[in-house]
């Protein structure tokens, strides 16, 4: 909602004050927070936090180094054990304050449903539909694209969601008691009810262990993935698409196909394992089954609710020829309908055939993942199967007369299927280009064909298309071929993708992608293994020097006569917005992702291919995150029509997805967003737009590069300056943090990098490099023209307010205290140098923008940031005391005490909750 949004709405409203209710909120739970500590004799800290707020909140208003010296010294004053329990309540009530902001958003969609605000809400289907008609776009136009378009969601598990999911748990309860506390009709006893269950919540938060004391296994993860889809995207889904064909018929047009696929979910936890050793084949087997099984339940959950709802007798004749071709449903050992059911009942002799075809499929998934011998025949349904019998139900109720039946739970089911099929979500495979290269040099030294790993390009190119073209076996399958664990770890993962097969897998991701042979040698090793359906294999294209030669190889891999016929006009391309920005900077990164999508497009549309970009966004904006629909929409013309994939990780899956109501809005979000860029992209740029985005480009990596790469001294900086040492400890994601052990900058993972840089407010990734190029463009006397893009250019605009976002999160006071008590003398100038220009940055960013202040555009986001200061700074400050002293501790050879170790651990905690997208 903008600034200017909000205005409307308060003066529609009669100036009633929307963050009213949010404000209260805060106050009601920060309340109950104080009134559980005194309950355990802790008056003493309650005054403390309380006293220590109000200084924050000085210094967050007025931002003067007095004010920030007040803060610090009344904090360094308290005990070791003060400390240790103040950031513990600091970081609760961060959690409960954007669990409140969260419902907050859901109470103001709904006041605009009721038409409170006389508006439409910003990025609604309605809205863009609207947008869309006053553009001249026709209204079948609308339809026919909403009809074809599919956004793929793929989960990801990296580690950034360092909230337990007990926690998780915890905050959707109380998110569940706010909004019936809305409700204006509870009666005393309902009221005093609910209150009571808030105050049950936020008891155990305080008892709980806010810590995970193991890392997380792959199949955790997986099974946290799958908490997600079950607990809120499998019912917002259906509810999405109601709400979508509501807005459909206000502008006179048939509600979506039932068979539509707006949505499909891909996964990425049990299946990425590029640089995590701990996901093995055995894994990716256990790891599918589990989201089958799930499946399974789910669809038995909703076919026994179906049982009771369709009690009609009356069908047509087709779906009585239908039931004559069954075979009469097994109903004992059922709770319900374990009677005889006729043929007359021609609905519930299908469900119940359905149920028994179900529940004969979980005992045949129950028995593969129990590792059990198949010694039984299982009658499994297949997807197909199922979706044939729910439509052959749907099409006989329209047929009757029954359209309101038809279009009850059973259109639900029907559209379930067609988004999460029978698997809930496809499990992508990503493996890094070399081990595959690794696996091969292997097989060829083996077989006496010399080293392939030594091969030029061009050989391997000749060597691969032959063996594509010949059908005799490469690989000596059974015989000990002496392979290192992770060359027979690759191909063991081939003959799992052989054996699992096609429906529960999505696309075979090869990371750090960069030549024709990386995509080829993977068709090569899925056919050795006797995949019968391969999968669709996809190039990530995600290093500055790979996305500068992607064009040049999708061009050769697209025109081989082998590969074209293979990919049957569709192809997918990743982008990764991590390593290219760890790589050269985020400003270069972004322009250079631009060119890259823009050549591709071109390239595919000149081969007459169909061309899906596949985004690995992450959740910070240094590793492209920040709001979806403003990032699709500043893509290049032509780089959507209508298919879309995209990664959610880390926290963003929770933040998107976690609570019902956010959900329905994130899918409205994702549609939107690709509707508009569908048929009404942005235009290209104007050529001297495009030059002094070159120069631009060219400047900052330049900056970037002298720190991050130039510097001998920068990396021990870095690791000395912020908790990227600690974050080791924290048990927040399965995969290590390096690809490797030692080495610079380039061995750690984009998404450490990024959170540790968080922590301490700096967020250097984000805005290191675009000092010198505006410094450099104003002085060439290209301000107006930066304003000028800023004003009229969607990338521009949307690269220049995640901009401000991130700016708005630093702080340079706490970067400096970060630096004083842990970097010696001799780094310190490095610090000096960067905190200038982080103020500098701030100042040319604001003449390009024109604004007076950060986010001055967007107030609602920057209330958000304002509210939370009072409440992150406190633990920065704490943050970096631990860290002095469990290093102090190290450095005497000496065990720190666990308090500490424990402190410094909800300190990072407290820190991601404030700060929001930390990964």
């Amino acid at each position: 909602m903008s600034s200017t949004e909000e205005q409307e709405a308060r003066h529609s409203c009669g100036a009633v004050d929307f963050m009213a209710p949010l404000r209260e909120d805060v106050r009601m739970l920060r309340h109950m927070l104080m009134d559980e500590l005194k309950k355990t004799n802790k008056e003493h800290i309650c005054g403390l936090f309380d006293q220590i707020r109000r200084l924050s909140k000085m210094y967050s208003d007025s931002q003067s180094e007095v004010d920030f010296e007040n803060l610090r010294q009344r904090l360094l004053s308290a005990s070791e054990t003060e400390c240790f329990e103040l950031v513990q309540i600091f970081m609760h009530f961060l959690n409960f304050t954007n669990i409140a902001e969260q419902h907050h958003r859901i109470r103001r969609r709904r006041a605009y449903e009721r038409g409170e605000s006389g508006m439409l809400q910003k990025h609604s289907c309605e809205d863009s539909f609207q947008s869309l008609l006053s553009q001249g776009v026709d209204k079948e136009d609308i339809f026919k694209a909403l009809s074809t378009q599919t956004v793929n969601l793929v989960l990801t598990a990296h580690p950034t969601q360092a909230v337990r999911r007990t926690f998780l748990q915890k905050y959707i309860t109380i998110n569940d008691a706010l909004e019936q506390k809305d409700r204006h009709d509870l009666t005393p006893f309902e009221g005093d009810q609910n209150e009571e269950m808030l105050r049950r919540e936020v008891e155990a938060c305080l008892r709980s262990d806010p810590l995970r004391r193991q890392r997380p296994t792959p199949q955790d993860e997986a099974r946290a993935g799958l908490v997600v889809i079950e607990s809120t995207i499998w019912d917002a889904v259906p509810k999405f698409l109601r709400m979508m064909d509501s807005a459909l018929k206000k502008i006179g047009l048939p509600t979506l196909p039932i068979t539509a696929q707006p949505f499909q979910f891909g996964s990425w936890m049990g299946g990425d394992r590029d640089g995590n050793p701990n996901v093995t084949a055995s894994i990716t087997r256990e790891v599918c089954l589990l989201g089958r099984v799930k499946a399974v339940e789910l669809y038995l959950a909703e076919i026994e609710k179906l049982l009771f709802e369709i009690s009609v007798h009356t069908s047509t004749k087709e779906l009585h020829e239908f039931v004559s071709t069954l075979p009469s449903p097994v109903v004992s050992g059922f709770r319900e309908f374990s009677m005889f059911i006729p043929q007359s009942e021609a609905y519930r002799f299908v469900l119940s055939h359905i149920r028994d075809r179900l529940v004969d499929t979980k005992r045949y998934l129950e028995t593969l993942y129990n590792d059990k011998p198949v010694d039984s025949d299982f009658n499994c349904i297949t997807e197909e199967e199922l979706g044939n019998a729910l439509k052959q139900c749907y099409d006989s109720l329209v047929s009757c007369g029954d359209v309101l039946l038809a279009q009850g739970r059973l259109l639900d089911v029907i559209r379930k299927l067609a988004c999460f099929g029978l698997t809930l979500v496809k499990l992508d495979i990503r493996q890094e280009s070399d081990k595959h290269t690794a696996a091969m040099n292997a097989v060829t030294q083996f077989v006496g064909l010399g080293s392939y790993q030594e091969w030029s390009e061009e050989k391997r190119l000749e060597f691969l298309k032959h063996e594509l073209s010949n059908r005799r076996p490469l690989i000596p399958w059974g015989v000990d071929m002496q392979l290192d664990d992770i060359s027979q770890d690759v191909l063991d993962t081939f003959k799992a993708i052989a054996e699992i097969g096609h429906d529960a897998l999505g696309a075979y991701v090869i990371s750090m992608a960069s030549t024709t042979s990386d995509v080829l040698l993977v068709e090569l090793l899925q056919r050795e293994a006797g995949v019968k359906r391969p999968l669709r294999v996809v190039p990530l294209f995600e290093t500055q020097e790979s996305l500068l030669g992607a064009g040049k190889t999708m061009r050769e891999l697209l025109t081989d006569p082998w590969y074209r016929e293979h990919c049957k006009g569709s192809q997918e391309v990743m982008i990764g917005y991590s390593d290219s920005g760890k790589d050269a900077g985020k400003l270069t990164a972004t322009w250079q992702l631009f060119e890259t999508q823009e050549e591709l497009v071109q390239i595919c549309e000149e081969l007459g291919v169909k061309l899906t970009l596949f985004h690995g966004r992450g959740g910070t904006v240094g590793r492209g995150g920040g709001p979806q629909h403003m990032a699709i929409l500043s893509q290049p013309p032509g780089s959507v029509k209508g298919s879309l994939r995209v990664t959610v990780q880390g926290e963003i899956i929770q933040q998107s997805f976690g609570i019902p109501g956010i959900a329905i809005r994130s899918l409205e979000a994702y549609t939107t967003a690709t509707l508009m860029a569908t048929l009404r992209p942005p235009p290209s740029p104007k050529k001297e737009w495009r030059d002094l985005m070159h120069s631009l480009s060219e400047t900052s990596m330049k900056e970037y590069r002298s720190y991050v790469r130039g510097n001998p001294v920068f990396v021990n900086y870095f690791r000395i300056a912020t908790p990227e040492q600690e974050l080791g400890s924290l048990n927040i994601g399965s995969r290590p943090p390096r690809r490797k052990q030692g080495g610079g900058v380039e061995t750690l993972r984009a998404i450490p990098w990024i959170f540790a840089w968080t922590q301490t407010r700096s967020n250097l990734p984000v805005w290191l490099g675009f000092h010198a190029a505006l410094s450099s463009a104003v002085e060439q006397g290209h301000l107006s023209a930066l304003q000028q893009m800023y004003k009229e250019w969607p990338f521009f605009t949307a690269t220049f307010d995640l901009l401000e976002m991130v700016l708005s999160k630093c702080d340079v006071n706490i970067v400096k205290m970060y630096d004083d008590l842990l970097v010696p003398t001799e780094l310190q100038s490095i610090g000096d140098e960067l905190r200038t220009k982080l103020k500098e940055t701030i100042g040319l960013v604001l003449r390009v923008t024109a604004h007076c202040c950060l986010l001055e555009n967007n107030m609602v986001v920057k209330r958000a940031v304002d509210v939370r200061r009072p409440y992150t700074d406190p633990i920065n400050i704490l943050q970096a005391l631990f860290m002095k002293k469990l290093r102090e501790a190290v450095n005497h050879h000496k065990s720190p005490p666990p308090a500490l170790s424990d402190a410094m651990l909800v300190s990072i905690q407290g820190i991601a909750a404030g700060m929001q997208n930390t990964g």
